[in-house]
């Protein structure tokens, strides 16, 4: 988890959308992306770090997944 000095702020993610409600959130955190579902915030968000989040991009983009 951050630390309580990196605060996280969650934005919708580029890749949620459509005319839908079901939303995924992302945040920035030193080192890591934080992603959680933007209906259930209280739920709380998993942590991945910096790497894997990049290489799930990647792959998202080249419509790999």
């Amino acid at each position: 988890m951050p630390e309580a000095s990196h605060p996280l702020k969650f934005r919708k993610s580029s890749y949620s959308g459509g005319q839908t409600q079901d939303c995924v959130e992302v945040a920035d955190a030193p080192a890591a992306t934080a992603v959680r579902d933007s209906k259930h915030p209280e739920r709380g968000h998993l942590l991945f770090p910096g790497t894997e989040w990049q290489a799930f991009l990647t792959d998202v983009k080249h419509n790999r997944l």
